[in-house]
């Protein structure tokens, strides 16, 4: 059986509101080398089901697994994509 005390907490911890923004500046990292775009290119070309979309350098490697065909395993596919 939970102690009342424990209950207590739980349900004041329901009622509390959550963080409240303030208006400041929030903390906000640039990415050098968005693959998003390149991986929806490369998954729409295939039809195949992505992988992982990873920048290296100036290119991005898109790998997907595309689906066999009839009763064929489906493959590992992997792309270079200039950014």
């Amino acid at each position: 059986m939970a102690s009342p005390l424990l209950i207590t907490a739980l349900a004041a911890s329901l009622i509390l509101p959550g963080p409240v923004e303030t208006g400041t500046a929030r903390d906000v990292v640039a990415v050098a080398g968005d693959c998003s775009d390149a991986a929806a290119q490369v998954v729409a070309q295939t039809g195949g089901e992505l992988l992982s979309a990873q920048p290296k350098g100036d290119t991005c490697v898109v790998t997907v697994l595309v689906p066999g065909k009839g009763n064929a395993r489906p493959r590992k596919v992997t792309v270079r994509v200039p950014m």
